[in-house]
Protein backbone atom coordinates (compact mmCIF):
# COMPACT_ATOMS: atom_id res chain seq x y z
CA UNK A 1 0.00 0.00 0.00
CA UNK A 2 1.08 3.53 -0.68
CA UNK A 3 2.10 5.58 2.33
CA UNK A 4 0.78 8.71 0.66
CA UNK A 5 -2.46 6.98 -0.33
CA UNK A 6 -3.17 6.00 3.29
CA UNK A 7 -3.30 9.65 4.38
CA UNK A 8 -6.83 11.07 4.51
CA UNK A 9 -7.83 14.22 2.64
CA UNK A 10 -9.63 16.75 4.85
CA UNK A 11 -12.30 18.76 3.04
CA UNK A 12 -12.50 22.31 4.50
CA UNK A 13 -15.73 24.21 5.02
CA UNK A 14 -17.07 25.83 1.86
CA UNK A 15 -15.73 23.08 -0.41
CA UNK A 16 -18.04 20.49 -1.96
CA UNK A 17 -16.62 17.15 -3.16
CA UNK A 18 -18.74 14.87 -5.36
CA UNK A 19 -17.59 11.36 -6.32
CA UNK A 20 -19.78 9.52 -8.85
CA UNK A 21 -19.93 5.77 -9.60
CA UNK A 22 -17.19 5.99 -12.28
CA UNK A 23 -14.69 7.67 -9.87
CA UNK A 24 -15.15 11.08 -11.48
CA UNK A 25 -14.28 13.51 -8.68
CA UNK A 26 -15.69 17.04 -8.81
CA UNK A 27 -14.45 19.64 -6.33
CA UNK A 28 -16.32 22.96 -6.05
CA UNK A 29 -14.85 25.78 -3.99
CA UNK A 30 -14.69 29.55 -3.72
CA UNK A 31 -12.04 29.93 -6.45
CA UNK A 32 -13.00 27.33 -9.07
CA UNK A 33 -14.59 24.01 -9.94
CA UNK A 34 -12.22 21.18 -10.89
CA UNK A 35 -12.89 17.65 -12.12
CA UNK A 36 -10.59 14.62 -12.28
CA UNK A 37 -11.16 11.08 -13.48
CA UNK A 38 -9.56 8.68 -10.98
CA UNK A 39 -8.62 5.09 -11.70
CA UNK A 40 -11.36 2.46 -11.33
CA UNK A 41 -8.89 0.38 -9.27
CA UNK A 42 -9.27 2.86 -6.37
CA UNK A 43 -12.18 3.06 -3.95
CA UNK A 44 -12.95 6.57 -2.65
CA UNK A 45 -15.02 6.79 0.54
CA UNK A 46 -16.29 9.88 2.31
CA UNK A 47 -16.79 9.98 6.08
CA UNK A 48 -18.04 13.41 7.10
CA UNK A 49 -15.45 15.94 5.93
CA UNK A 50 -12.67 13.36 5.32
CA UNK A 51 -11.95 11.35 2.16
CA UNK A 52 -10.26 7.93 2.36
CA UNK A 53 -8.62 6.12 -0.56
CA UNK A 54 -8.03 2.38 -0.81
CA UNK A 55 -7.02 0.03 -3.65
CA UNK A 56 -9.57 -2.59 -4.72
CA UNK A 57 -6.88 -5.29 -5.05
CA UNK A 58 -3.21 -5.81 -4.22
CA UNK A 59 -1.86 -5.49 -7.77
CA UNK A 60 1.14 -3.35 -8.59
CA UNK A 61 -0.95 -1.03 -10.80
CA UNK A 62 -3.53 -0.47 -8.05
CA UNK A 63 -0.74 0.44 -5.64
CA UNK A 64 0.66 2.92 -8.14
CA UNK A 65 -2.74 4.58 -8.65
CA UNK A 66 -3.46 4.63 -4.90
CA UNK A 67 -1.09 7.46 -4.00
CA UNK A 68 -1.68 9.25 -7.30
CA UNK A 69 -5.45 9.46 -6.80
CA UNK A 70 -5.05 10.80 -3.27
CA UNK A 71 -2.51 13.42 -4.38
CA UNK A 72 -4.63 14.59 -7.33
CA UNK A 73 -7.72 15.05 -5.15
CA UNK A 74 -5.69 16.77 -2.42
CA UNK A 75 -4.25 19.19 -5.01
CA UNK A 76 -7.76 19.92 -6.28
CA UNK A 77 -9.00 20.71 -2.75
CA UNK A 78 -5.97 22.95 -2.14
CA UNK A 79 -6.40 24.64 -5.53
CA UNK A 80 -10.05 25.61 -5.10
CA UNK A 81 -9.39 27.07 -1.63
CA UNK A 82 -5.95 28.70 -1.79
CA UNK A 83 -4.69 28.25 -5.35
CA UNK A 84 -1.16 27.66 -6.65
CA UNK A 85 1.52 30.03 -7.87
CA UNK A 86 4.93 29.83 -9.53
CA UNK A 87 7.37 32.73 -9.48
CA UNK A 88 9.80 33.29 -12.33
CA UNK A 89 12.80 35.61 -12.48
CA UNK A 90 14.39 37.00 -15.64
CA UNK A 91 18.15 37.53 -15.52
CA UNK A 92 19.92 39.22 -18.43
CA UNK A 93 20.65 42.63 -19.88
CA UNK A 94 17.47 44.05 -21.41
CA UNK A 95 15.24 41.18 -20.29
CA UNK A 96 11.91 42.52 -19.09
CA UNK A 97 8.22 41.68 -19.04
CA UNK A 98 5.01 43.67 -19.02
CA UNK A 99 1.32 42.87 -18.87
CA UNK A 100 -1.02 44.22 -21.56
CA UNK A 101 -4.59 43.15 -20.85
CA UNK A 102 -4.68 39.35 -21.03
CA UNK A 103 -1.26 39.14 -22.72
CA UNK A 104 2.20 38.78 -21.25
CA UNK A 105 4.76 40.64 -23.37
CA UNK A 106 8.40 39.64 -22.84
CA UNK A 107 11.54 41.22 -24.28
CA UNK A 108 14.19 38.50 -24.23
CA UNK A 109 16.87 39.62 -26.67
CA UNK A 110 15.10 38.41 -29.79
CA UNK A 111 14.39 40.80 -32.68
CA UNK A 112 10.72 40.82 -31.64
CA UNK A 113 8.81 40.75 -28.34
CA UNK A 114 7.33 37.42 -27.20
CA UNK A 115 3.55 37.65 -26.60
CA UNK A 116 1.84 34.91 -24.58
CA UNK A 117 -1.90 34.92 -23.87
CA UNK A 118 -3.03 33.60 -20.50
CA UNK A 119 -4.89 30.29 -20.78
CA UNK A 120 -8.33 29.95 -19.23
CA UNK A 121 -8.11 29.66 -15.45
CA UNK A 122 -4.53 31.01 -15.29
CA UNK A 123 -3.44 34.57 -14.56
CA UNK A 124 0.03 36.05 -14.86
CA UNK A 125 1.21 39.09 -12.96
CA UNK A 126 4.34 41.16 -13.46
CA UNK A 127 5.39 42.23 -9.95
CA UNK A 128 8.63 43.84 -11.16
CA UNK A 129 10.01 44.30 -14.68
CA UNK A 130 12.03 41.11 -14.22
CA UNK A 131 9.62 39.02 -12.11
CA UNK A 132 6.57 37.06 -13.29
CA UNK A 133 4.02 35.29 -11.07
CA UNK A 134 1.78 32.60 -12.58
CA UNK A 135 -1.38 31.88 -10.52
CA UNK A 136 -4.28 29.48 -10.85
CA UNK A 137 -6.32 26.80 -9.16
CA UNK A 138 -5.10 23.80 -11.23
CA UNK A 139 -1.56 22.82 -10.22
CA UNK A 140 -0.78 21.09 -13.52
CA UNK A 141 -1.88 24.08 -15.64
CA UNK A 142 0.10 26.54 -13.49
CA UNK A 143 3.24 24.45 -13.79
CA UNK A 144 2.74 23.91 -17.52
CA UNK A 145 2.25 27.62 -18.25
CA UNK A 146 5.29 28.54 -16.13
CA UNK A 147 7.35 25.95 -18.03
CA UNK A 148 6.16 27.38 -21.37
CA UNK A 149 7.27 30.87 -20.27
CA UNK A 150 10.63 29.51 -19.10
CA UNK A 151 11.11 27.64 -22.39
CA UNK A 152 11.72 30.89 -24.29
CA UNK A 153 15.06 31.46 -22.50
CA UNK A 154 16.29 28.62 -20.31
CA UNK A 155 19.03 29.54 -17.85
CA UNK A 156 22.40 28.95 -19.44
CA UNK A 157 25.36 27.75 -17.37
CA UNK A 158 28.12 30.13 -18.51
CA UNK A 159 26.65 33.57 -17.79
CA UNK A 160 23.56 32.56 -15.83
CA UNK A 161 21.22 34.49 -18.12
CA UNK A 162 17.68 33.33 -18.81
CA UNK A 163 14.33 32.75 -17.10
CA UNK A 164 14.47 30.67 -13.92
CA UNK A 165 12.17 29.80 -11.06
CA UNK A 166 12.84 31.83 -7.93
CA UNK A 167 15.04 29.69 -5.71
CA UNK A 168 16.30 27.53 -8.59
CA UNK A 169 20.03 26.81 -8.48
CA UNK A 170 21.82 26.98 -11.83
CA UNK A 171 25.14 25.18 -11.99
CA UNK A 172 27.69 27.59 -13.37
CA UNK A 173 30.48 26.36 -15.63
CA UNK A 174 33.88 27.86 -16.06
CA UNK A 175 34.43 29.40 -19.47
CA UNK A 176 37.41 28.92 -21.75
CA UNK A 177 40.76 30.07 -20.44
CA UNK A 178 43.10 31.99 -22.72
CA UNK A 179 46.81 31.41 -23.02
Amino acid sequence: MSRIGKLPVTVPAGVEVIVDDNNLVTVKGPKATLTQQCSPMIKIEREGDVLHFSPLNNSRAAGAHHGLARTLVNNMVHGVTEGFEKKLQMIGVGYKAEKKGNDLVMHLGYSHPIVMTDPEGITTEVTAPTEIVVKGSDKALVGNHAANIRKWRRPEPYHGKGIRYIGEKVLRKEGKTGK
